[in-house]
Parts: C-alpha cells; sequence; structure tokens
C-alpha cells in the first residue's frame, strides 16, 4: 500500500469543542467509542440498525485487544462465552507447521486471548455503550452533504428522532458503518485498493481437526489460504482464494465453498470430516484506504477508513485502537490538529498490518521465520534472538503493531534477511 497519502490542511476543518456526536454504525469501533465518549460526559447518539449477518469476520482476538475489553468492563463476560486462545499455529503443507504461544513472546504484556462469537461481542460492547449514557437508535441515520461543500449533517427527519437528546444538530457525524462505508460513497472519496483481488468465504463447521486445540490455524491452500478459529462447539473456517479460480468450483458460495473441502490436499491432512452448519459469507471489498479520513462535521473510524485483509487478524484491534485515539482527539477539543493526529495514527497502523501481509503473501515472512529457526542457533544468532524474540512476534500479537520500530523490523528482515532463500516457495498462490 502506497505510504503517500496527502493529510487535509488544519484550517477550516473539525472545529472545537465537541460536545455532542452522532455515531453511525453499531459495530465494536462504533460502540467501543460511545462508551469512551459517554463515561467523558459527551452527548452521543448511535444508530444501529443491527442489520449484520448471521457470522462475522473477526472472531479471533490477537493479545493486544485484551486491555481494550478490560477497560470497556467486558473482558469476564466476553470470556464466559469465548474460547480462550494460547497461540497460533501456521501450516505449510500436509507434513510442516509453525506454532508459538503467546506466553513465549519475550516482554508481552498480554500473553493470552479469545476467539470470539461476534453477535455476543457485538452486543457486549453495545450494553456498555448504553449503560455509558448513549442513546442507542435501532435504525439507519439519514445523510445529507450540504451542497457545494463536502459538510454533511443529519437530514430532518434522522434529527428528529433524537428528540432533543443533543440539544440540536450534532457538533461531530462519526462513519463507523463498516465495510458499507456511507460516508465515503456519499462525499465520493478517493480510496487506495490493495493489490490482492481475492475474495473471502466462511462459515461455520463441525468435524475441523487441529494441530494445537484452542490456537487460531492458518494454512497455506495450493490456491490461497483458510483459517480454522476454534469457538464453543464449532469452528470458523475461511477460505481466501482467488476470485477467478473460485468461478471453477462452482456458481453459488456454498458451491464454492464445499467444492474446496472436497477437494483441498491440505484439508485432508486436517484429520477429521468437515461439515458445514451454516450458510456461505462471501466477501470482495477488502484493501481498501479512504484517502480523506475527515472533514467539516464529519471524521471516519474502523473499516469506513480502512480495511486491510484478515489473516493475522488485525480487524477488531484496530477498530479498539481507531475508537480509543478518536475519542482522545474530540476529548482534546476536536479541531482539525486532533484529528490529524488520530488520522496519521490509524493510517500508520493500517499501513504496518499491510505490509506484514504482504510479506506474508509474497512468502518472504515465513521464509524469514524458517530462516531464524536456523541461525538462532548459530553464534551470532544467539546474541540477537533475545532481541528478534521481544520485537518480531510483538507485531502479530498486536502490541506493538502500532509502534515504530518494531514494524520496521520486521519490514527489514522479510526485505534483506532471507540469505538468498527463495521466498516463493512460501508465497500464496
Amino acid at each position: 500500500m502506497p505510504a503517500s497519502i496527502a493529510f487535509l490542511s488544519v484550517e477550516g476543518m473539525v472545529r472545537g469543542p465537541l460536545q455532542s456526536v452522532a455515531i453511525v454504525g453499531g459495530g465494536p469501533a462504533g460502540s467501543a467509542l460511545a462508551v469512551y465518549l459517554g463515561r467523558a460526559g459527551k452527548k452521543v447518539v448511535l444508530f444501529d440498525k443491527g442489520n449484520r449477518p448471521p457470522i462475522i469476520v473477526g472472531e479471533s482476538l490477537v493479545p493486544a485487544t485484551v486491555p481494550f475489553l478490560a477497560e470497556l468492563g467486558i473482558e469476564d463476560e466476553v470470556r464466559a462465552y469465548s474460547t480462550f486462545k494460547e497461540g497460533a499455529t501456521f501450516v505449510f503443507n500436509s507434513e510442516e507447521s509453525l506454532s508459538f504461544k503467546f506466553e513465549e513472546v519475550r516482554k508481552a504484556r498480554t500473553k493470552y486471548s479469545y476467539n470470539v462469537p461476534r453477535d455476543k461481542l457485538d452486543a457486549s460492547i453495545a450494553a456498555m455503550a448504553e449503560g455509558s449514557g448513549a442513546q442507542i437508535l435501532r435504525e439507519s441515520a439519514g445523510l445529507v452533504r450540504e451542497a457545494g461543500s463536502d459538510r454533511v449533517v443529519l437530514d430532518s427527519e434522522t434529527l428528529a428522532r433524537t428528540e432533543g437528546f443533543l440539544g440540536g444538530p450534532p457538533d461531530l457525524i462519526v462513519d463507523a458503518s463498516g465495510r458499507r462505508r456511507l460516508l465515503p460513497n456519499l462525499l465520493e472519496l478517493p480510496f487506495e485498493a490493495g493489490p490482492r483481488k481475492d475474495t473471502a468465504l466462511f462459515a461455520h463447521c463441525e468435524g475441523v481437526g487441529q494441530v494445537i486445540e484452542g490456537n487460531v490455524h492458518t494454512d497455506t491452500l495450493s490456491h490461497g489460504w483458510s483459517w480454522r478459529i476454534p469457538l464453543p462447539g464449532k469452528m470458523s473456517v475461511g477460505f481466501v482464494v482467488n476470485s477467478e479460480h473460485l468461478k471453477t468450483l462452482g456458481v453459488s458460495p456454498e458451491e464454492q465453498f464445499d467444492g474446496i473441502l472436497a477437494r483441498e490436499p491440505v484439508i485432508k491432512a486436517w484429520g477429521a470430516e468437515p461439515r458445514r452448519l451454516t450458510d456461505v459469507l462471501k466477501y470482495t471489498n477488502y484493501q481498501l484506504v479512504s484517502k480523506r479520513g475527515f472533514g467539516e462535521g464529519w471524521v471516519l473510524l474502523g473499516d469506513s477508513l480502512g480495511f486491510v485483509d484478515p489473516v493475522f487478524s488485525s480487524g477488531l484491534l484496530l477498530a479498539f485502537d481507531g475508537a480509543k485515539s478518536l475519542s482522545e482527539a474530540i476529548l482534546a477539543g476536536g479541531d482539525s490538529r486532533a484529528m490529524q493526529r488520530y488520522e496519521q495514527r490509524a493510517r500508520r497502523h493500517i499501513r504496518t498490518w499491510q505490509k506484514t501481509i504482504d510479506h506474508f503473501y509474497n512468502g518472504r515472512l515465513f521464509t524469514l521465520f524458517k530462516v531464524g529457526q536456523v541461525v538462532r542457533h548459530t553464534p551470532v544468532g544467539r546474541m540477537l534472538d533475545f532481541h528478534f524474540r521481544r520485537h518480531l512476534p510483538r507485531v502479530f500479537t498486536g502490541e506493538a503493531s502500532a509502534s515504530r520500530y518494531s514494524p520496521a523490523l520486521v519490514d527489514f528482515m522479510c526485505r534483506y534477511a532471507l540469505m538468498e532463500n527463495d521466498p516463493d516457495l512460501l508465497a500464496i498462490h
């Protein structure tokens, strides 16, 4: 993803201080923002029509999300209905895999995480938002672009339904509508798409084997890759595959999903007979980032600003971190400088994950891991191993993904430390 994204002028955009906020979209990002702002005494209306699909991408949480769950006051509740996750497993072929435990990561602050039923997680955060003082309206918000400008307001009917809770039109509208991208579409904002043109299919299944129970599993397939996310009583199974190849497997998402289950050699090594329990959900519009993040009276949050590939389960971390960062910008006055700081952090965080994901697809990331398994036993490797084991894994657990040094080290090593090994052998095709 190109790093040369121009930021807006700090003049004449979002003005503060901000006292009332309308949030459009009640997913984790929007609801978490409502919690933070409600606790700080801001007037918040959250529009959430609640028409989400029955299953949602984003069921595996990286360890860096756990402190956000605790801060929101829902970790105990989440623990009760989720699968405890101690690590991750990467399967390269039927004979070779790599696993690691979060507790083995040097300097890790959080040594565990959860695989979550998303409907329950979303409900937990929404309930906390309402308990924090936000007004929840179970309906869509009507947004209107003012003629001759990029200012956006609630239409008169929508504002009337708030029944004066905000004391008038909101000072700020937050688009947390996710992949619907309501404001970017309304304002025709330019965007940058990632290099991949894949399709993601996923469903809940039973009869799915695991290398290590509870771990999130990522499998390299002959075409694309798959995830296995253990949930209570079932397994979330997803396939990310080239869109053209999918057409050879059938017409409907179910035909394509079942075709992969039946034909993929790596799946036969799972040691069980997977059976699909649900319909198949299909996603095609990921790896997309808006070039503008805020304007006069509006700001983008979560997937509405940008979303990347699901391979490293970064989506919920980006949502929570973005909500926290945006709340700080709003509470700091909500002026353009504060919003620009928020946008810069959000873009840097997205860019970090995108670079790491690119190295996953081009094979450099796992080639580096395999080189490291050999080099760490050499004299030089033993000297440097403590440093790498502190910085590299903490990018994937999310604890260092918003920093500058650790992601830069991963990128540098993927580019220049493969010792003439061919990364294409581990590339995703």
